[in-house]
């Protein structure tokens, strides 16, 4: 394939997280190589994706401890030198059509500082054509300084200032590979998700550990058409069914112990004020 000529345009930085991503980062990096500076920001990865990464020159590579996406994402961002911020994870790829109207818009004069992104989700080789994610949409386009991610573990979406519309190409959002290290995923999600309950003061019941998880499954699967995509469909609404039972049942089990005087293990959370600096006057704004 060619590569796609050179646009003059406003200059954009990459950001992408990783941990132990030794399957999915070459890819991810490889389409976005046109990118003017990419930043990779690694918890403390146990396989080759710290080797992988630093055999491309033009990536800055960086470690840190994990305290959940945004924080991790808020940190990356304060790295960054150019004009434009890109978000990627190490599972995502861009699409040329969507390089291409990136770099068009950028050559521009941009109406608005972000941009939203849709993901084409694929499950196991084959897209997810419905089960709640044809209308999976990110904010991953901004201008620097523009967007900030809310002090969450998990499940964090970006506050900008101002409307982020939606670009017209999407990525492509390789989520699920293997199915056991999904499995594994939606446990760790679910154990943060709790943990966010937790610090929210949430105190869950019959409503949320029954109720929650039933309608999850009934709304992805027949309401949002999750039959459609045959047996993935299926599978991966139950799959997140199980992770909605998962994260109020664990969060229940905690505040059962917590009146037999047994406290919760709780991840540690990133207070640092600079890593939240600029949330409160995008919230406003909102």
């Amino acid at each position: 394939m060619s590569e796609a000529p050179e646009i003059e345009r406003a200059k954009i930085s990459c950001v992408i997280t990783t941990f132990n991503e030794e399957d999915n980062i070459a890819g991810c990096l490889d389409s976005l190589l046109w990118c003017d500076e990419i930043l990779v920001v690694d918890s403390f990865s146990t396989d080759r994706t710290p080797e992988i990464v630093r055999g491309y020159d033009k990536v800055t590579f960086h470690q840190r401890i994990y305290y959940g996406s945004a924080a991790q994402k808020n940190w990356a961002m304060d790295q960054c030198q150019h004009e434009w911020l890109l978000i990627f994870d190490a599972d995502e790829r861009c699409t040329p059509k969507l390089r291409r109207e990136i770099e068009n818009l950028l050559a521009g004069s941009p109406p608005f500082e972000a941009y939203t992104i849709r993901r084409r989700v694929f499950f196991l080789g084959k897209v997810i054509r419905f089960s709640g994610w044809q209308h999976d949409q990110v904010v991953r386009l901004l201008k620097n300084g523009a967007g900030r991610y809310p002090n969450r573990r998990v499940h964090a979406d970006m506050k900008t200032r101002g409307p982020a519309p939606l670009l017209k190409n999407v990525m492509d959002h390789y989520m699920v590979e293997d199915f056991h290290t999904y499995a594994l995923r939606i446990v760790k999600y679910s154990h943060w998700g709790a943990s966010q309950g937790w610090k929210e003061g949430k105190n869950p019941g019959l409503a949320e550990v029954f109720g929650r998880s039933i309608w999850r499954f009934l709304r992805t699967y027949f309401l949002q058409l999750g039959v459609f995509d045959g047996m993935r469909g299926l599978v991966f609404c139950m799959l997140q069914a199980y992770g909605t039972y998962l994260k109020w049942s664990i969060l229940w089990s905690w505040r059962t112990n917590e009146a037999r005087g047994i406290a919760p293990n709780l991840p540690e959370f990133d207070e640092k004020a600079e890593t939240w600096s600029g949330l409160d006057a995008l919230e406003e704004e909102v």
